[in-house]
């Protein structure tokens, strides 16, 4: 079974914390959401989290790369499904559980947490618990 990586969800190498934080920086190309999707993220999920559709939709008409918050939240979700894919073992087993509210969240879904750094460090926590046993 091939490990689902940050690298596959974004498309690009990552060499180090310092190289990945440059490219946020100057933004992920609009193309890079195109692997969410590949990889199980619905358009409309994508338009949730990441970036507003119309927003989208004038970035690649202009030819312009995501902004550094957009590109910070599309990273924030492809770690989180490479992490869910980890420990959940089936990619599929992943996003339906990213996609359940829960009642840890206050009945949200952990998918929809990612849409800030805090959020997406709650959703890691209760994936690394699941991981170690202490939640199911």
């Amino acid at each position: 079974m091939h490990t689902l990586a940050v690298d596959d969800l974004v498309g690009f190498k990552s060499k180090s914390d310092f190289s990945i934080a440059k490219i946020v920086e100057n933004g992920l190309p609009t193309d890079s959401l195109n692997l969410l999707k590949d990889h199980g993220l619905t358009f409309t999920e994508v338009g949730e989290v990441v970036i507003a559709p119309r927003t989208l939709k004038h970035r690649k008409a202009r030819g312009e790369n995501l902004s550094g918050e957009e590109s910070d939240r599309a990273l924030r979700v492809a770690r989180v499904m490479a992490l869910g894919n980890e420990v959940f073992g089936d990619p599929a087993k992943a996003l339906k559980w990213l996609r359940t509210p829960s009642d840890r969240l206050e009945g949200r879904t952990p998918l929809s947490m990612l849409r800030s750094e805090a959020g997406g460090r709650v959703v890691e926590n209760q994936l690394w618990q699941i991981d170690e046993g202490i939640f199911g």
